[in-house]
C-alpha cells in the first residue's frame, strides 16, 4: 500500500517538476539592458534558464497574451504558460506559479520603474509601482510595491 501511495505522489508531483525544468522565454527590445538584468534576476531566484531574444515585433506576442497596451514595458517573458510583462518582482512571480489564479494570464509592470527588480539605480529613489494581473478575469492589483 505504501508502494502505491508514493508512485501515486510520484506521478503527481511530476508535471510540477517538468514545468520547473522549462526555460524561460524573455522577448525584449532589441538591445535593451534592463531587460538583462532582470533576466540575471529570474536565474538566481528561480533557478531556470532564461532565453533571451530580441524583438521588435513584441506587439504581437502580447495581442495575443491578450496583455492591454497600457501594460507594456521593454520586454515580455513566458514563464510555465503565463506573460510576465517588465519589471515585475522575482516574488510575483513565484506567487503567480504558486497560485495560478483563474482567469489570469499574466502580471505587468507597465513602464520601467526606478526600483523595480532590474530596474535598480544606486542612490536613485524608488518609484512606487503595480503589478496588474491581467486575463480572461479583467484586470486586478496583484502587488503595491
Amino acid at each position: 500500500m505504501k508502494t502505491r501511495l508514493f508512485v501515486a505522489l510520484l506521478f503527481l508531483a511530476m508535471p510540477g517538476v517538468a514545468l520547473a525544468a522549462i526555460d524561460i522565454v524573455v522577448h525584449r527590445d532589441p538591445g535593451c539592458g534592463c531587460c538583462e538584468k532582470w533576466a540575471q534576476a529570474v536565474r538566481a531566484k528561480l533557478g531556470r534558464k532564461v532565453v533571451m531574444r530580441d524583438d521588435a515585433s513584441r506587439s504581437e506576442l502580447q495581442r495575443k497574451a491578450g496583455m492591454p497596451r497600457t501594460l507594456a514595458s521593454c520586454h515580455s517573458a513566458i514563464v510555465d504558460g503565463y506573460m510576465i510583462e517588465g519589471h515585475v518582482p522575482i516574488s510575483d512571480v513565484k506567487r503567480l506559479l504558486a497560485t495560478r489564479p483563474a482567469g489570469v494570464k499574466g502580471i505587468a509592470v507597465a513602464g520601467m520603474p526606478i526600483g523595480s527588480e532590474g530596474m535598480e539605480v544606486a542612490g536613485a529613489a524608488r518609484q512606487p509601482y503595480t503589478v496588474v494581473a491581467f486575463g480572461s478575469a479583467g484586470q486586478r492589483i496583484f502587488a503595491r510595491h
